[in-house]
């Protein structure tokens, strides 16, 4: 008696398949979706189990307006949420649940979950809560979905060129400043980022609320760069007026010279031996006079033109540490701010 009641049992239990128009279906709807026709794949059948259950499943391509913070772009994380609400029926008449915890649920949904290798899935939460409206309170199931972008793309493409450019202009302080090879080289890396800015300007996001990190990581790069050039104009102006000065003596005393010696070169025969013997001593003379000037004090033409010249190196070796600080501080708080370390 016992054995023929589990087989009727057993065969009751199995689970059965109906026609699905011959059921009630509540009218659930997502609030969050932005287009009246969805994209579904449903089965016209249903299955009844045992346990008082119908199930069925239906496939649905939807699309949603998402509020995104891209502050923290191309390390930003965004949360989307997909909430479920019937139109009209209320709490009391119809209450969503989830059949799946959120852990099995973010697993299983991990291993579908395509985005083109841009985004990565981190979990999916659900919570089930009561909206109050002027009419009723209906029961609402949101699915909150959290994904990160990969950077990886940005980062490579983007972000790294323009470091490479930031750190060719810290190299080049080693470039003599008293040439226009130093001006020319820094205003090739200026022109360089403002290419590159122009040619990814359709890849960065635009946004109203506030200007993203990546935004102030470019503008502060070349703002950098751009003072650099400014300071490179100063010490090259400076020291090419310290030359200047020291070319306009030297050509001084290489006139005066010249004309002692067309003096000593024209004299009468009946001197001339005289004369030379008289210009080796004055010769003598001079250069010990000389030698003694130049001991006790500088021709202040000279110490003018030394002192443009000693005014450019200190100005030059003195915005190189500011700089090189700069930047180092600058990256310092931007990665914190990124959340890279």
């Amino acid at each position: 008696m016992k054995i023929s009641s589990i087989s009727s049992l057993k065969s009751i239990c199995i689970n059965q398949p109906a026609p699905k128009d011959r059921f009630w279906t509540p009218d659930i709807g997502i609030v969050e979706s932005i287009k009246i026709e969805f994209g579904t794949k449903d089965s016209p059948y249903l299955q009844l189990t045992c346990f008082g259950f119908t199930v069925t499943s239906d496939v649905l391509s939807l699309t949603t307006a998402c509020e995104m913070n891209l502050y923290r772009f191309p390390f930003d994380i965004q949360s989307c949420n997909i909430t479920l609400q019937s139109t009209a029926h209320s709490v009391d008449e119809l209450v969503m649940n989830s059949l799946y915890d959120s852990v099995w649920l973010t697993e299983e949904s991990k291993q579908t979950f395509q985005a083109q290798g841009e985004w990565e899935l981190l979990s999916i939460n659900m919570t089930s809560s009561n909206n109050s409206m002027l009419w009723s309170v209906k029961n609402q199931l949101v699915y909150q979905i959290t994904i990160k972008r990969r950077p990886l793309l940005y980062l490579v493409n983007f972000m790294l060129p323009i470091f490479f450019f930031l750190v060719l202009d810290v190299a080049s302080f080693c470039i003599d400043s008293s040439g226009s090879d130093k001006l020319s080289f820094k205003v090739t890396l200026l022109l360089s980022i403002s290419v590159m800015l122009l040619i990814l300007n359709d890849t960065l996001p635009s946004t109203a609320d506030k200007i993203p990190l990546i935004g102030v990581y470019c503008s502060v790069i070349f703002s950098l760069i751009g003072i650099s050039i400014l300071e490179t104009i100063l010490v090259n102006f400076m020291m090419a007026r310290g030359a200047k000065k020291r070319s306009v003596e030297t050509t001084a005393a290489v006139t005066g010279r010249d004309d002692c010696v067309r003096d000593q070169q024209n004299p009468p025969d009946s001197v001339r031996d005289q004369n030379e013997e008289q210009c080796r001593t004055l010769d003598r003379l001079k250069q010990i006079l000389t030698e003694c000037q130049a001991a006790t004090r500088q021709n202040p033409r000279e110490k003018t033109s030394l002192c443009w010249t000693r005014v450019a190196r200190i100005i030059d070796v003195t915005f190189h540490f500011l700089y090189v600080i700069t930047i180092t501080v600058f990256l310092s708080v931007l990665g914190k701010v990124w959340g890279l370390y």
